[in-house]
């Protein structure tokens, strides 16, 4: 069996709101294997995404997090802020549903990959300008160069999320987590953005979890699946 990426134990999140407290996971224990493909499925509410918002330390200041998360052999929880921004981009990524949520509307596409590369490794702006040109050409982006040096408002809803995975995979991450990923694209462009995604992972041995409503797509992606209802692993 190959190797733990991820353990996740008796992992708890309550948030505080004016109304008292809110249990949005109840003591959830998951474990991500390198290079697999994990789903985790529920409905909407079940828990799926704030666990692993959690786990990447994203959640607001309201939210208490309690239990374990080990990736990689480092202890998430109670890290401190500086400890959680070295590891976000450099062990675990995320690819988020919108994609125009995660892209600066202002900035060009080649600038914004450019960035991640050099927030965490130490590159020339040159250089990392070069590798972005690389990445979006990794992700089935035509014309890499060019596009490279557009924003993210001249960009399909499927390319603007292949950018997205290109940003999320650009230095190399061991886990790449993927929240329904496919749920605002046609039926023909959720295959395509699917496919690049295996293909990251088949290139760069990356551990993948997806967490997505959409069985059809478990089925055709996944080797193993964890179900959460209310907040719990069933």
């Amino acid at each position: 069996m190959a190797d733990k990426v991820l353990e996740i134990r008796d992992l708890r999140v309550t948030f505080h709101t004016p109304l008292g407290p809110l249990t949005a996971v109840r003591g959830v224990d998951l474990d991500v294997h390198a290079g697999e493909m994990t789903a985790v499925v529920g409905e909407s509410g079940s828990g799926k995404s704030v666990s692993f918002l959690a786990a990447m330390g994203l959640l607001p200041k309201s939210a208490t997090v309690e239990g374990s998360v080990v990736l990689n052999g480092e202890q998430l929880v109670g890290a401190s802020p500086k400890k959680m921004r070295s590891v976000r981009g450099r062990l675990m990524s995320m690819i988020f549903q919108d994609p125009l949520s995660a892209l600066n509307p202002v900035h060009k596409i080649g600038s914004q990959i450019a960035e991640m590369l050099r927030a965490h490794q130490s590159m020339s702006e040159k250089a990392a300008l070069s590798r972005a040109v690389d990445l979006l050409e990794i992700v089935g982006i035509p014309q890499p160069g060019d596009r490279a040096l557009q924003y993210p408002h001249e960009f399909s809803g499927g390319m603007r999320q292949r950018v997205v995975i290109a940003m999320a995979i650009a230095n190399s991450p061991k886990l790449l987590i993927a929240d329904e990923p496919t749920t605002a694209l046609d039926v023909t462009v959720q295959a395509q953005i699917l496919e690049v995604i295996q293909r990251v992972q088949a290139q760069f041995g990356t551990a993948v979890v997806l967490i997505t409503h959409d069985l059809g797509v478990v089925a055709r992606v996944c080797e193993r699946v964890n179900v959460m209802y209310a907040g719990r692993v069933v």
